[in-house]
């Protein structure tokens, strides 16, 4: 059996990349989405387990501070702290499943030092169009739009270190897009079998 491939996807917030990855999972068999550990409070809508294990910083931090360490990465991103249990991941890519990790930009970076993942970064069409969605979620604040308008910028100049760039122009498009990168990463994995 082979070992699953391991994909890291980051995008700036707002940018539609939780859409576009749920519609691909439904589409696309064979996907394990590695569900992250976070201190922030649930959005509306989302369960604990499904979106995110939503802990306190206590929790956060006794995961964290597990030998060998029970994170393959973690970061602190507006204010929160966010992480990928090693645990999960390693058993499921063990099993012979490709596992999608949902990540930010200094997350991926240290999965990159740790592993060999595939990497797909998702971009906004513009600065323009990222404000445009974020003040369209009705969920943000003045600040909060500002931040992370301003974080995206930074985020944005972490591209090209990542494989593949989709720009979520058309959800279609970018739906398609990384359907196939995923499809084409199988094949090359074959390949090599």
């Amino acid at each position: 059996m082979n070992e699953g491939i391991l994909l890291v996807l980051s995008a700036p917030s707002g940018c539609g990349k939780t859409t576009i990855l749920r519609q691909v999972m439904a589409e696309l068999p064979g996907l394990a989405f590695s569900v992250s550990h976070t201190t922030r409070q649930p959005r509306p809508g989302e369960i604990s387990g499904r979106d995110y294990h939503f802990v306190s910083m206590e929790q956060f931090k006794a995961i964290r501070d597990r030998q060998p360490s029970g994170f393959l990465e973690w970061a602190e991103v507006h204010g929160n702290r966010y992480g990928t249990s090693r645990q999960e991941v390693e058993s499921r890519l063990a099993a012979g499943e490709d596992v999608i990790l949902d990540i930010d930009v200094q997350g991926a970076e240290q999965v990159r030092r740790n592993a060999q993942p595939v990497t797909v970064f998702i971009a906004p069409p513009s600065l323009e169009e990222l404000e445009r969605r974020l003040r369209g979620r009705g969920t943000e604040s003045e600040e909060s739009v500002r931040r992370r308008l301003a974080n995206a910028a930074k985020e944005m100049q972490a591209a090209p270190a990542y494989t593949y760039l989709i720009i979520n122009d058309q959800l279609d498009q970018a739906v398609l897009e990384l359907k196939s990168v995923i499809i084409a990463e199988r094949c090359r994995r074959r390949g090599r079998a």
